[in-house]
């Protein structure tokens, strides 16, 4: 399976997922070739911040597991990413 094939069928179920009936909390990131970065949150701050904390837990979980970086090494490199977008 390519990696186009892999990226095709999580589209897929993100797209499928966002007719859930029991959504709760909504965040959608997406990054396009080349500049320009768009976000959407559909949560209040506190929960959004609750969601936010969890989703990032659960990355840097992930690809802690499956790099040779530590979770704080990549929570640093998020910090340093985050603050490189100046997203307001």
């Amino acid at each position: 399976m390519s990696d186009d094939t892999d990226f095709d069928d999580v589209l897929t179920q993100a797209t499928d997922a966002l007719d859930a009936d029991d959504l709760e909390s909504v965040y959608l990131g997406l990054i396009h070739e080349g500049p320009g970065y768009e976000f959407y949150f559909g949560n209040e701050t506190d929960d959004l911040r609750t969601a936010a904390v969890t989703q990032l837990g659960m990355l840097c979980r992930v690809l802690a597991d499956q790099s040779d970086l530590t979770v704080e090494e990549l929570a640093e490199l998020a910090v340093d990413r985050a603050n490189e977008l100046g997203v307001r």
